[in-house]
């Protein structure tokens, strides 16, 4: 199967290739087991993500209301661990953990800044928190940019059409400043959302889910991204780990609103990961007879 694979123990691997010569036979199963790798490596690339949401609400129906640890801070503990974890399996690389730190960074200030202003709030008690911010928050932003980086990597992901890097440097820049200063200026939301679009609207995602190298819009994958990340946020909110204005009374989904949010500040994790993972050229597709 070849070691662009997930990196599966040898009997998932095996189990896995039994599958493949079974929906070989036909069309419609060739394009199932396709589905299938598909799947598995998107799940692969969201482990650090998958387990924060599963210890979100894992602790939010188990954790004792009596227990001498408070909640916020075994979240912060587990976060480590999982990132120590993934260093130690090589899931992921050291340059990729500096740029995740870095996101990680980026979004805990935005946090210091955005709870000061009562956009959103942490309402259980911690130790391990700067401020109204518990620390574990930053995993989250830093959990985007590990999604990010991996399955960069893991579909191999190539472009075509890719726009100057200086220019999507710009854009991060401009998306960044404005999470704060829409606060006291007129919010630049729409401008930054069409220079998005103007930069990329010409650019193609290449990956590999199985053995077929697949395309996809640029501006199609960033906002199925941010979708997925919204879905995220309202198991988060769910659980009670974060609250913004309106559900301090009881759970309400998210406004929709927040995926245009989550839109913007993946870019930025995208151009972070980009520093890592150089965007690459297609490669040229195999002549046909």
């Amino acid at each position: 199967m070849g070691d662009a694979r997930l990196p599966l123990e040898a009997w998932g691997r095996r189990l896995l290739e039994r599958l493949q010569a079974r929906a070989d036979r036909t069309r419609l199963g060739s394009w199932a087991f396709e589905f299938l790798m598909f799947g598995l490596k998107q799940g692969w690339a969201c482990l650090f993500g998958g387990l924060m949401l599963g210890l979100l609400f894992g602790t939010h129906l188990l954790w004792p209301a009596d227990a001498p640890v408070a909640r916020y801070d075994a979240l912060v503990v587990a976060a480590v661990a999982i990132q120590v974890a993934m260093l130690a399996l090589k899931l992921e690389s050291w340059e990729e953990a500096k740029v995740i730190f870095v996101f990680h960074v980026v979004g805990t200030i935005m946090e210091l800044f955005k709870t000061a202003h009562g956009s959103w709030l942490y309402p259980e008690p911690g130790l391990l928190k700067i401020g109204a911010v518990p620390l574990f928050s930053g995993f989250m932003y830093a959990a985007v940019g590990s999604y990010i980086a991996r399955i960069w990597r893991i579909f191999d992901i190539r472009f075509s059409h890719y726009p100057p890097a200086w220019t999507t440097w710009l854009l991060a820049v401009g998306i960044y400043v404005n999470f704060f200063a829409h606060h006291w200026l007129p919010d630049a939301r729409l401008a930054l959302f069409a220079a998005t679009a103007l930069l990329f609207w010409r650019g193609w995602f290449w990956f590999t889910p199985d053995r077929r190298e697949r395309g996809m819009p640029m501006l199609l994958g960033f906002g199925l991204v941010a979708l997925f990340i919204w879905i995220a946020e309202n198991v988060g909110t769910y659980s009670r780990a974060w609250l913004y204005p309106g559900q301090e009374g009881g759970w309400s989904p998210v406004s929709l609103a927040k995926i245009g949010s989550w839109y913007l500040l993946m870019i930025i994790s995208f151009v972070l990961v980009s520093l890592v993972h150089r965007p690459q050229e297609r490669r040229a597709p195999p002549a046909t007879a």
